[in-house]
Order: structure tokens, then sequence, then C-alpha cells
């Protein structure tokens, strides 16, 4: 594999988040500052709008991101003819205030990766929600390494056909990815979940949901598969 100036490139790893060769800095470097800048100030504002209304500034947003910022997911080739990121519509029974509780498992964990590697984590307690009817929990992992953040993943369902067979995220902290909460208790608002890196890019080598991470029910919001 080559990268788009034709030296020999690197699978790209989620817990490094490699900004590209050393060839390349310090502007690759300053390219991904300012996407985790953009995204954190994303979330910022959807966390002071009302639910529906900051769903479509986030989705109008990581349109504008994927298309035009350079470290964007989709890889150069393809992105002028980018038109935009699948979604089901927007469903207001599917955002939850989530207690979280103890952890499920004691000491750290390798999440399993779409390619080489793995990222560890310890899981720091398991959040309790119902959503559509569906009582269920759901592991809260703290990253040991890659920023020292607080991840979320979950498998349901819709994978393999609807969604990305690897399941999808939907709190990433140290990408800014907090949709907020307080006290012991969460948002998780599966409008906002969606795809890692490798979906829209096989050079990555992202962290899969562990089969903790399963919810036995399909969730028809956030990102999915296929044109917009």
């Amino acid at each position: 594999m080559v990268d788009r100036e034709g030296v020999p490139a690197v699978t790209r790893s989620f817990e490094d988040d490699e900004p590209g060769p050393v060839y390349e800095e310090p502007r690759s470097s300053l390219e991904l500052w300012d996407w985790r800048r953009s995204v954190a100030d994303l979330y910022s504002v959807v966390r002071s709008l009302p639910p529906e209304e900051g769903w479509r500034r986030w989705r109008a947003e990581r349109d504008r991101l994927f298309a035009a910022h350079p470290q964007s997911p989709i890889p150069p080739g393809e992105r002028s003819s980018f038109g935009g990121l699948a979604y089901f519509d927007y469903d207001a029974g599917l955002r939850a205030l989530a207690e979280v509780g103890p952890p499920g498992v004691v000491g750290p964990v390798g999440l399993p990766h779409s390619g080489e590697g793995i990222t560890r984590a310890r899981p720091m307690g398991t959040a309790h929600f119902e959503i559509g009817g569906h009582p269920a929990a759901l592991p809260v992992f703290r990253l040991l390494a890659y920023g020292d953040g607080f991840f979320v993943p979950f498998r349901d369902l819709t994978n393999g056909h609807d969604t990305y067979g690897g399941g999808r995220y939907v709190i990433d902290t140290v990408k800014g990815a907090d949709l907020g909460g307080t006290d012991g208790i969460i948002v998780l608002d599966f409008n906002f979940s969606y795809h890692p890196s490798c979906v829209h890019d096989p050079s990555w080598s992202c962290p899969l949901a562990p089969k903790d991470s399963n919810l036995a029910f399909e969730v028809r919001a956030g990102e999915k598969l296929g044109p917009r």
C-alpha cells in the first residue's frame, strides 16, 4: 500500500492515531489537532441545543469535515465525489440517561481491532439504561493509552447489513465525542452513533466492540451503511 504521494504507508492505528509519514510533519500533526478541535467544538455546540436540532447540526458539520478536512477518513481521491454520510431517521426514543454502576470485569482488557493490534483498556463501569422498551447495559472503557479517554462502542442486530459488522461508537472522549452527563449519569443518544474510520478507509486499524458490548436488539439510529 502506498500513500497519495507514492511513499510506502503503514496501516493507520486508532491507538496511536499516527497522522502520516514523518516527512509530512509538522503539517499533518497540526491538521490532526485542528480535526480534534473541530469535533470537540461541534459536540460542545450539540450539548447546548435541543437533541434533534443538535443531531441535525452534527450531521451537517460531519459531512462538511468528511468532505474537505485534510484529516478526513474519506480517502483523498474520493472526497470530490463524497455526497454525505448515511443515517437512520432521528428517533427520540433511542436517547437514554444511563446510570453508571460497577464494571462487570476487573482488570485490563484488549479491545480487538479491524486490522492489526489491540487497544488496551480498563472497564471503569457499566452503563445501565432502557431504550425502545429494552433494558440494556454497556461497558464504559477507560483507554490505557491514546489520551486516557473514555470509550463506549457497541454492537447490535443491524450489524452486518445496515451497519458495519464490527459495531459503532457512541462515546469517545479523546475525539471529543461526549454527549454530557453528571453525578453518575451519562447521556447515551444512539442517534449520534457512528462508524469507525476503517469503514471509510481500510488502511485504518480501529478497535471493535467486544462481545460484552453487544445489544440483543436493533438500534436503528445513527450512521448506517450505504449512500445518503
